[in-house]
């Protein structure tokens, strides 16, 4: 069953964060492909709006459609960077709200945990975020119990990864996840990524 994954995508988001679990999506689908299986993974670049955005650093990257497509997704992916705007932004979050009750997951990296707050999707679970942020984002929702020290935790429905890099252990931890671990572990090889395939609770 090939699961569709949104990446939103906005002015400052951390290259990495967007960009890390599309590669891991995406060779997923080509290690897939030479095996004669169906591809796992369908990724939209979603952004906010129909424009190319500029992530830190300056890199302009295009998107497929925008949060106005009525369309549902199975796997939602929040990048973090600069997120201010974003967790400010109504529509944003109201799309989020919207995805929430169908998607089988809700996932975030980095600070894209701040915009999953903002909308109201974290809850008493365990959640993480970047190690500089770790004592904001408790500041801000005293409700949250943030975890430091962990790569990624998932809870089946939502997801948190702590930052920048992290976002390709729990891309990867998806895969295992849905493809199994020796395909995580072959598109973890092709990509030349150093993963042990260990599971954070």
């Amino acid at each position: 069953m090939s699961r569709s994954v949104a990446i939103l995508m906005f002015d400052d988001v951390e290259v990495l964060d967007a960009c890390g679990p599309f590669e891991v999506f995406s060779v997923a689908n080509r290690v897939a492909e030479r095996t004669g299986s169906a591809v796992p993974f369908e990724v939209t670049l979603v952004g906010i709006e129909d424009r190319a955005v500029v992530a830190r650093g300056g890199m302009r990257i295009g998107v497929d459609t925008t949060i106005d497509d009525p369309r549902g997704y199975d796997v939602v992916v929040v990048p973090g960077g600069v997120v201010d705007a974003v967790s400010a932004d109504g529509r944003v979050l109201q799309w989020l709200k919207g995805l929430r009750s169908d998607a089988e997951l809700v996932a975030s990296v980095c600070t894209g945990a701040f915009v999953l707050a903002a909308a109201g999707l974290l809850d008493e679970r365990p959640v993480t975020t970047h190690w500089e942020d770790l004592e904001l984002l408790g500041d801000r929702w005293p409700a949250l119990v943030v975890h430091e020290g962990v790569r990624y935790i998932d809870h089946g429905d939502l997801a948190t990864s702590a930052g920048i890099s992290a976002g390709l252990d729990l891309a990867l931890h998806l895969v295992a996840r849905w493809a199994g671990a020796d395909h995580a572990l072959a598109t973890a090889s092709q990509m030349d990524y150093d993963w042990s395939g260990a599971e954070h609770p």
